[in-house]
């Protein structure tokens, strides 16, 4: 029996079109509960594959009959077999998530930011299972990609099909929640692979190091990175201004949130730096500066078309972290309201810093699991 398969690029779709999906997740409840997919009008029964062994029929009347029912499991394998029982017991509109979790984890989707000024165009890849987000500027036929992820055949490719070179590569700071591609892509490319100098202490490879004040021309056109340093989530984080209408704030602010300092165990220590950058930093920038970060935290951060921006102002005017007067509040607000550390952050930061080089498929389970880069 051949049983449908949905692809992950399908539900994205459906995420980013507010589509309805009923979605059978046959993981362990405490898979589950860390992480799932999601989708504004998404509706969910988690049942462990375990339980359904010997048949179906005891969840038959918890499903849908009218709604399109996609069954995901960590890999793809469980769920092909539980979707095959459902279309056994009469129901039409199964599918199979290909790929389960891993490929949910993993998928990228480019969307168009904007028009830059002089001709240029400024994309944004969501990783929306993971709640990653990376960027491309492009201008007159250069390329330059910030806080990539290991999935470097997407840009590579997109890249391509935009006719342009890729020449400059940075990342904000030293990602301890995801491995990067930066290094990889400059590698493939031969573009310069840009680090901030406090957060590479520890590295092993040649870097160009990111200072504040520091300004990166991509193609002939008036795009200006900006190096502004904003020390915080770690010691080198570093913000860019693009094209001066857009600041790229790494993991130091997120639109709902503001970023976490302990995931080099320096909590204490750098909560302070943290308020420094959002409140006398950021306070210096234009308030009609977009805002874009290296992650979002929930679903209703994602705009309209797909995006997650805001204005500096429109932040500084709702986002609750940057809304504390009372500095001793702060500290605690930060340093007490830490959740988890990343599944394998200290692994992570490690092969980012290339001391260690796993495989493909460690990479990939270093990286499963939810992002944990917030306050909350």
């Amino acid at each position: 029996m051949t049983v449908k398969n949905m692809t992950v690029k399908e539900i994205t779709n459906k995420v980013l079109n507010n589509e309805e999906l009923f979605l059978l997740d046959v993981r362990t409840e405490d898979a589950y509960q860390d992480w799932k997919i999601e989708g504004e009008n998404f509706s969910y029964l988690n049942v462990p594959y375990f339980d359904l062994l010997d048949g179906v029929e005891e969840i038959v009347d918890q499903l849908p009959k009218d709604k399109e029912i996609a069954v995901v499991c960590a890999k793809g394998g469980s769920s092909q077999m539980v979707a095959e029982m459902l279309v056994e017991e009469g129901f039409e509109n199964v599918y199979s998530v290909e790929g389960g979790m891993k490929a949910w984890s993993e998928h990228l989707e480019p969307v168009k930011v904007n028009d830059l000024k002089d001709g240029g165009e400024l994309y944004q890849f969501v990783r929306i299972g993971k709640g990653c987000l990376s960027y491309m500027v492009v201008s007159n036929g250069e390329a330059a990609i910030i806080d990539s992820t290991r999935m470097t055949d997407v840009y590579v490719d997109f890249a391509k099909e935009l006719g342009v070179k890729i020449t400059n590569v940075f990342d904000t700071h030293l990602h301890a929640d995801h491995i990067s591609g930066g290094r990889k892509i400059a590698e493939q490319t031969g573009a310069t692979y840009w680090l901030p100098p406090e957060d590479a202490g520890e590295v092993t490879f040649d870097y160009q190091p990111l200072r504040d004040g520091d300004h990166v021309t991509v193609g002939n056109t008036n795009i200006d990175i900006h190096a502004l340093y904003s020390p915080g989530h770690t010691k080198g984080s570093t913000s860019f201004v693009v094209d001066d209408q857009y600041l790229m704030t790494g993991d130091i602010l997120f639109i709902d949130s503001i970023g976490r300092p302990d995931l080099a165990g320096k909590a204490d220590d750098w909560v302070m730096d943290l308020r420094e950058t959002l409140y006398t930093r950021y306070k210096e920038l234009s308030d009609e500066l977009i805002v874009l970060p290296a992650h979002f935290m929930i679903m209703d951060e994602l705009n309209e078309d797909g995006t997650v921006a805001e204005k500096l102002g429109t932040l500084f005017e709702k986002n609750h972290g940057l809304n504390i007067d009372d500095q001793e509040e702060f500290r605690k607000m930060v340093t007490e309201n830490l959740p988890p550390q990343p599944n394998a952050y200290q692994e992570i930061r490690e092969t980012n810093m290339g001391k260690i080089s796993p495989d493909n498929e460690e990479q990939r389970e270093m990286e499963i699991g939810p992002n944990r880069c917030a306050v909350r």
